[in-house]
């Protein structure tokens, strides 16, 4: 997993509440096709109608999404992380999320940013008073959105998520920050209880 210390980029600003994983990425483009090819079908079904804002130059190449409360609702699918991923965004910031997409995104590498719907519409605001050119920065190891303006806005999220995502640790890759410990424990437990490691194997 890439590791998040910070992105600096135009924010998109879609601006919706309860955008759901079906909207995110169709269910059809997860059969049969790699996580790695699912950027393009991003949004798919809403980037049919051309005024739509992802298919406006200067939020092509958007590192930071904004969006308004329950953001990524509805079935678990970790496709939708991927598309997201897929697009080149790293970050995407929103009162609030679903559950299961919000712990998709740290096992993925993708920061979900919980600001209230006052600051996330004040950079939006920011964000669009200067097409193409506003930046936002979000920096995990400030903890801290930067407007485009330059207010910087503090942010909260579980410390153990954030020294992973500094670190590009999925769960996976903190498991194993303990093998050691792990395998000590494996041949403790096989000394004391040799009948329940007999069909085990290393």
């Amino acid at each position: 997993m890439e590791a998040f210390k910070s992105v600096t980029s135009v924010a998109i600003p879609l601006m919706r509440a309860n955008v759901d994983t079906d909207v995110i990425i169709p269910i059809q483009r997860l059969l049969g096709g790699t996580r790695e090819g699912l950027g393009p079908y991003a949004f798919e079904r809403m980037r049919a109608d051309p005024d739509f804002l992802l298919n406006r130059a200067e939020y092509k190449d958007g590192a930071i999404m904004l969006a308004a409360e329950n953001f990524g609702c509805g079935s678990s699918r970790e496709g939708a992380v991927w598309a997201l991923m897929g697009m080149g965004v790293r970050c995407v910031i929103a009162p609030s999320f679903g559950d299961i997409f919000f712990a998709n995104c740290f096992q993925n590498g993708l920061l979900p940013v919980r600001l209230p719907i006052e600051d996330v519409r004040r950079i939006a605001a920011e964000t669009e008073a200067a097409p193409g050119n506003a930046r936002t920065t979000v920096d995990l190891e400030r903890m801290v959105v930067v407007t485009p303006t330059g207010a910087e806005i503090p942010f909260a999220t579980d410390p153990r998520k954030r020294d992973a995502m500094l670190h590009g640790l999925d769960d996976i890759s903190l498991t194993k920050r303990h093998a050691d410990a792990i395998a000590a424990w494996r041949a403790r437990d096989a000394a004391a209880r040799a009948w329940a490691w007999e069909t085990v194997r290393p």
